[in-house]
């Protein structure tokens, strides 16, 4: 038996990894926790998160008038995952579990965290294509007070006093390779040092290798997180077969380490890795202006009233609407091999409509500051949003339409899009607002999410004429697919021990988060209803700590 350093080897310290090791050391055991980046990226991804979490039958939903329940959410879930394989056994068990959670003990276990929320639910994947089709049914996207930092805050106090208390360690710049594994039994992991590194969070650091290490203990959780960094890795599990070819281009919604490197190492080391070409790539990323990875990407978080067009200014057909379905709105658009697709509104739908996911795009709710939140109410376009339209490299704006399609076609270096087939789309748009109801299903979205107090006061737009000067400039959005989420990943059961040959669990080997497909193997299926990354995060980490806690001694 190899010599033991601790208890428990956590590696990653993103949200999952901080939310297991804090349920460790709070039942009594040593934890290593070690992260290939700085101490400067602790919380990982979840940094830059809007803070978004699902959650069913909340106060926050009745006090807005929305019924919502278990079984409700539940529908909505298997109907949007449509589980389909032999390998969603597992991933299945934890969907159920989730939503249990979900609709139980998750906010009440936050709040007593310290969690707050904004008191307006966003109504994320709203669908509108059928009561059996895809989408949520109701409002369930629930903004963090505090957003992605906000979220991470309390555990990461938590394992901070545990460190000073010496039950945890921090190991970073450790970059783990490979398992430690002897007759079966996994006893630890093995990597490389690297040398230390300044750079600021999400920043490229140095991959100088300074020394090796081998560490052991009676178990190992891996929560090292997904592959949106890597897009080789994303292009190889890309399915071709379910959405065309692979997008040429691509903006990334994570930084490059994001890499998947070590979920491939434990894959090859004998875990099963099921569902790896399901993914979670958006339709709407922005090439940021301010960019602080390669090919940063930042997601428009659309209302409903954008007319959506492809490359030649033709609408996208029903039910390809903004915020509606994005795994069958990215299916549509790379199946006909756009580059791109062309968001056309104005400023009345810009200032009301479009949010930017990230923390970092959201300083009144990050900072956490009433006044400037209150602001949104105003008359003014978000400052955040504003300045990609100074500034962004995917902005067109403009006085009237003729100008605003020389724009779109002086930005892409063609003539693709032609004035007189967007001129058309409008003006059959616009010819459905002379009366209180009409034929245009997207119009007919807009009014029903409008019946919704939330929706009317502070996110969607009343409905009006594009053209009308009172409500402009026009402006049009060049939109890139942005890579973000892996839905597939280790395989795991309901302990979060991680799944072998002939699916039996590996012994001494767990896995949460992102590289476990937030449960399962993959508990999203197909698609994500939204707030529910964070939230797989949470949900994994806290059973994996816990189990693992009741396993060893």
């Amino acid at each position: 038996m190899p010599t033991l350093e601790t208890d428990v080897l956590v590696v990653g310290a993103g949200l999952a990894g901080l939310v297991a090791a804090a349920e460790l050391a709070n039942a009594g055991r040593r934890v290593l926790l070690l992260d290939q980046e700085g101490e400067q990226n602790l919380g990982g991804q979840a940094h830059w998160s809007l803070g978004g979490l699902f959650f069913v039958d909340s106060p926050e939903q009745r006090r807005l008038g929305i019924r919502d329940s278990r079984e409700l959410a539940l529908r909505d879930w298997m109907t949007a995952a449509t589980f389909d394989r032999p390998e969603d056994h597992w991933p299945r068990q934890w969907a159920q579990a989730y939503v249990d959670f979900a609709a139980g003990e998750k906010r009440a276990w936050l709040r007593g965290l310290g969690l707050r929320w904004f008191p307006a639910v966003g109504w994320a994947e709203r669908g509108g294509a059928g009561a059996g089709l895809p989408g949520n049914s109701v409002p369930r996207f629930h903004v963090t007070w505090g957003t992605g930092p906000g979220v991470l805050e309390p555990f990461e106090r938590q394992v901070r006093g545990h460190v000073q208390a010496g039950r945890i360690g921090f190991r970073f710049r450790h970059r783990v390779r490979g398992l430690n594994i002897e007759g079966g039994v996994v006893h630890g992991v093995y990597g490389d040092v690297l040398e230390p590194s300044d750079t600021a969070r999400g920043e490229n650091s140095s991959r100088v290798v300074v020394g090796d290490f081998s560490l052991n203990a009676q178990a190992v959780l891996v929560t090292s997180g997904g592959i949106g960094g890597n897009h080789a890795l994303v292009r190889r599990h890309w399915p071709a077969e379910r959405l065309g070819p692979a997008p040429a281009f691509m903006v990334s919604g994570v930084p490059a380490h994001v890499d998947g490197a070590l979920q491939q190492a434990v894959h090859a080391a004998g875990a099963r890795l099921i569902n790896p070409d399901r993914m979670w790539h958006y339709t709407e990323g922005l090439r940021n202006w301010n960019p602080v990875w390669p090919g940063h990407g930042i997601r428009i978080l659309p209302g409903p009233s954008s007319l959506w067009l492809d490359p030649t200014g033709r609408r996208l057909p029903f039910p390809h609407l903004p915020g509606a379905s994005s795994l069958d709105t990215l299916q549509h658009i790379t199946r006909h091999g756009y580059p791109y697709t062309w968001f056309v509104l104005n400023r009345a739908i810009i200032k009301k409509e479009f949010a930017l996911s990230g923390s970092e795009q959201n300083p009144d709710l990050t900072g956490r500051s009433l006044p400037l939140t209150l602001r949104r109410a105003g008359k003014a376009v978000q400052p955040p949003v504003q300045a990609f339209m100074d500034r962004g490299a995917d902005f067109v704006v403009r006085g009237d339409l003729r100008a605003l399609v020389t724009g779109m076609n002086e930005l892409t270096g063609t003539d693709l899009v032609n004035h007189g087939v967007v001129a058309q789309e409008v003006r059959d748009r616009d010819l459905q607002l002379r009366n209180v109801a009409g034929k245009d299903p997207q119009l007919a979205v807009v009014r029903g999410a409008r019946a919704l107090l939330s929706e009317r006061l502070i996110r969607v737009a009343r409905p009006a004429p594009l053209l009308d000067p009172a409500d402009g400039p026009l402006i049009a959005v060049r939109l890139n697919i942005l890579t973000r989420k892996s839905l597939g990943g280790l395989e795991t059961d309901l302990q979060g021990r991680v799944l072998g040959p002939g699916g039996q669990p590996m012994p001494g080997l767990y896995a949460a988060g992102e590289v476990a497909g937030f449960g399962g193997g993959g508990l999203h299926g197909y698609r994500a209803l939204e707030g529910t990354f964070l939230g797989g995060c949470l949900f994994s980490g806290r059973v994996a700590g816990r189990a693992i806690a009741a396993a060893v001694r």
